[in-house]
This record gives C-alpha cells, structure tokens and sequence, in this order.
C-alpha cells in the first residue's frame, strides 16, 4: 500500500524529533565518557564535547590501579550476590498473602498498612546505627544487607502484580489438589516474570549504587562497598596520603577528569545486565491464559 504524502511527512517529523530526544538524552552521557579519556588541561579548558581531546587513560588507572579498589568491587558483588536474593525471596512471600482478598486473610488491610507505615517513618540513622553496633554486624556484609532485606516498595508493586493475575487460575490449581506453597512458585511467579525481573534490576541497582550505609556501617576502608570507597578515596581523597606516585599521577588528572571516569566505572556492570533484563519490562503474561 502506497503511504500518503501526509503520512510520510508524518514519518519525517517523527524520526527528527525522537532523534534530537535520544541525543539530548545521550549527550551528557557522551560528553562525561569523552571527558574521562581526556587530558585534564583540555577538560579545563572546555575543549571536550563528546570526542575525547589527548586521549589518555590517567584517570581510570588512578581508579582502578589501587589494591583497595578491587577488595571494594569484590565486597559489592558479594553483597549483590546475598542481597538480591534475599530481597526477591522475601518480597514474593510477602507479596504473595498480602495479594489475597480480605475474605481469605482477614488481617491483610492491617499488615499492609504496617509495612505501608514504615515507608513514611523509621526509626532513624542513630537509632539503626546503634541496633548494627550492638548485634556486632559492624564490618560485616550483613550489616549492608539485613538492613534493606524487605524493600516495601518492591513489596507493593509485586501485590499489584500478584492481584492482577486471573482468580481462576488458583482456583483451578486447589481443585487439582495444590497447596499455596505450589501456587505461588508454581503459577503466581512464573506469570509475574516481568515484573520480577524489574524489581531485580530495582534491587541490584540500589545494592550496587548505596554507599552512604557503607561508610556508616564500616569503620575500615578494605569493608567498604565499590560506591563508598569511589566516594572516599576518589571523590574525598585526603592530600595528606598520597604517595609520590599519586602526586604524579595527579598532574596528569583532575577532579572532572576522575569523577568521569568514577560515573563509568560504577555504572559499566548496569549498562551490561540491562539489555538482558529489557525483554522482561512488558506487562501482560497473564493475558489469554484464562479464557471466558
């Protein structure tokens, strides 16, 4: 079928906008990318756009040329590895009950107002600080973990997910004689696949970025998480302990230069799982599962 002169000029238009959009969005990503491949006089001179200017690698190698950054990167897998987990397990079996009608769990309004209450007040930095100290977790991977095992936002949205899913499917399921323990992982969980794989790129981003509880609940810089040691050593870095080798390494290198390349080493592990977890962000598994 042949397109209309209108059509096509609607085509036109569409492809000029959306391409301006999607430059505006990747310029500045463009533009820290270039700056952290270029000299730190050319950076200061504003001479980088998106295109490095005197191509160098000083500043990823004051980064990542130190012994500590390494421990850093291994303590923020370790924690992905035990955090991620532990978050998916808990939201599914709270997410679960608390997706049931008030005719099947009588106390469900009440519970999903408590974990509702806590989204809206804590108990506070001091007061949380001195549970860790006093359970002895200071310095340990669970001081990063216990503390954020059940994201109740998560939570939220995977009891919407959970509530959308057709009624007639556990009903059919307990005819065949199934429990709730075969319901939820059997049929609830493999039809709400979507929206478990972004709620794990919602956990893993914010175990993978969190540096703030780093620096709170580790009293030595080789229990620091990846996010907190860029913080301290790179963005913080105390002049008074750097070598004759970082003293050289820093006239080559600057501040922009540095936190350029900082951005690019935290977000390298996002920018590679986000592909896989894109075919996941639709919504819809359910439908046609159930028909009328």
């Amino acid at each position: 079928m042949k397109k209309s002169k209108g059509r096509i000029v609607f085509e036109v238009i569409n492809v000029i906008v959306l391409s301006l959009l999607s430059f505006a969005c990747l310029f500045p990503l463009l533009n820290i990318l270039a700056m952290s491949f270029s000299s730190s006089t050319a950076v200061a001179a504003g001479k980088v756009s998106i295109f490095p200017v005197e191509f160098n690698l000083y500043a990823y190698d004051y980064v990542v040329g130190k012994a500590d950054f390494w421990k850093s990167l291994l303590r923020s897998v370790e924690r992905v590895a035990i955090g991620l987990p532990l978050n998916m397990i808990l939201t599914i079996m709270l997410a679960y009950p608390l997706s049931k009608e008030s005719t099947s769990f009588r106390m469900r309004t009440v519970y999903v107002w408590i974990f509702f209450f806590t989204m809206l007040f804590s108990g506070g930095l001091i007061p949380g600080y001195l549970l860790i100290q006093n359970l002895k977790m200071m310095d340990t991977i669970w001081a990063l973990v216990l503390p954020a095992a059940v994201p109740v936002y998560n939570v939220i949205l995977m009891l919407n997910f959970f509530r959308g899913i057709p009624h007639e499917l556990e009903e059919a399921a307990e005819i065949d004689g199934a429990g709730q323990w075969r319901i939820c992982f059997q049929i609830f969980v493999p039809c709400a696949k979507p929206s478990i794989a972004t709620l794990m790129l919602f956990s893993f981003i914010s175990h993978w970025n969190s540096w703030f509880d780093g620096l709170i609940f580790s009293n030595f810089p080789s229990s620091y998480p990846l996010a907190s040691f860029l913080q301290t050593v790179v963005v913080q870095r105390d002049m008074t302990l750097l070598s004759l080798e970082d003293w050289q390494s820093m006239s080559m290198i600057s501040d922009r230069t540095v936190r350029c390349a900082q951005i690019f080493v935290g977000i390298i592990p996002i920018i590679l799982i986000y592909p896989f977890a894109q075919k996941y962000f639709v919504k819809g598994m359910t439908v046609g599962s159930v028909k009328g």
